[in-house]
């Protein structure tokens, strides 16, 4: 098939730049199909965007916040006459775009759906969601939770649930002991990573109000926190001082390059994700691309990525206390880590990049012939 894709992609950055790249190029390498990419050049206005990691081509015009940039697409569109036009959703801002290209272009969309309800809402985002459910011809969603949102707001529309596959580490891994050199911690000593966009709702809070405990049970403990802070980072600064932990929490602030994500990776004996909301998470993949385990709040569609005891632990609430002693879990299991790594590996193998592509791509095959 040909497949027109809108999504951020690289140089844009971002787990679903990321995301949408490794899908383009498993469709193309699994299927054979003909994807091009309908790439944004801007999301939102610099002062609330993260930008690109390298200067972006001259022909990526497309700009979300900016209806004057949409008509060319819709152009560029008219002239491909793809089989199937794939676009990438996670915020209600993007309906009006999908909903104008649908209108004008009468080509069918699959709507891939990260999130359907915004992480921070607003009062005007169920009138965008219906905007949405008017454009899709076909929804493909990561995880069950998203599934069921989208089975009670959108109800006839033809709907495959998948997953969030394996992000495989990119170049070289360093050694733990390399690893741990660099980012001045503790050979011996466990080290829990928080990676990622700082948010409210993924709960970097929760972590800190949850160390006091977890240290007197081990007072060697590190907790890492490597990301770009959308709230002030001075916040955090000034509660893990009241906290009196300052001697066992390293804060990271600022965008973490692929490079410097396999440093963390690699120093880390697990992944800390304390959210208070969540459907999936890009960080769970990446940290099992790595053999890394994974502690998280049974949140969303959290729990679905997680094998208790096999690849990770899903703590009973999202309070400090319950975190904690998800956390003490694997304290208890820390010696014997390495047993788990061949669940974490068969995990890897189940949620390939080329089996989601493979289900994906029969999907919008259907959509398009209007089965």
């Amino acid at each position: 098939m040909r497949i027109a894709f809108i999504s951020p992609f690289f140089p844009l950055k971002g787990g679903i730049a990321r995301f949408s790249g490794l899908l383009a190029e498993a469709l193309r390498e699994q299927r054979g199909d003909d994807v091009v990419p309908f790439a944004f050049r801007a999301l939102f206005p610099d002062f609330i965007a993260q930008g690109a990691e390298a200067p972006l081509p001259e022909k990526v015009r497309l700009v979300l916040f900016n209806p004057f940039s949409w008509p060319e697409t819709i152009q560029r569109l008219r002239s491909l006459k793809p089989d199937i036009l794939l676009v990438s959703y996670w915020t209600g801002f993007l309906a009006p775009l999908f909903f104008v290209v649908r209108r004008l272009t009468r080509i069918k969309m699959v709507v891939l759906l990260h999130n359907l309800s915004s992480h921070e809402s607003f009062f005007f985002e169920p009138f965008l969601q219906r905007l949405l459910a008017a454009s899709a011809d076909g929804v493909l969603t990561l995880s069950g939770a998203v599934s069921l949102e989208v089975k009670a707001s959108m109800l006839d529309i033809p709907l495959l649930t998948l997953y969030h596959p394996v992000y495989e580490p990119e170049g070289e891994i360093p050694s733990l002991l390399e690893a741990r050199r660099a980012l001045n911690l503790d050979a011996h000593a466990p080290v829990l990573l928080f990676f990622g966009y700082v948010r409210h709702y993924k709960g970097l809070d929760i972590m800190l109000r949850a160390m006091p405990a977890i240290l007197q049970r081990e007072p060697a403990l590190r907790l890492v926190v490597a990301g770009h802070f959308y709230e002030d980072v001075s916040l955090y600064r000034r509660l893990v001082d009241q906290l009196g932990i300052s001697g066992s929490v390293d804060l990271s602030p600022g965008y973490v390059s692929a490079k410097r994500s396999a440093l963390f990776f690699a120093a880390a004996d697990a992944v800390v994700l304390p959210y208070r909301s969540a459907t999936q998470s890009g960080v769970i993949p990446l940290a099992y691309g790595y053999g890394l385990p994974v502690i998280v709040t049974p949140e969303g569609a959290l729990p679905e990525m997680v094998r208790p005891g096999e690849t990770g632990w899903v703590a009973r609430d999202r309070s400090p206390e319950g975190f904690a002693d998800a956390v003490g879990e694997f304290l208890d299991k820390r010696e014997t880590l390495s047993l788990m790594r061949p669940a974490i590996e068969a995990f890897r193998h189940e949620f390939s990049w080329e089996a989601f592509a493979a289900s994906a791509g029969s999907f919008l095959e259907t959509i398009a012939a209007g089965r």
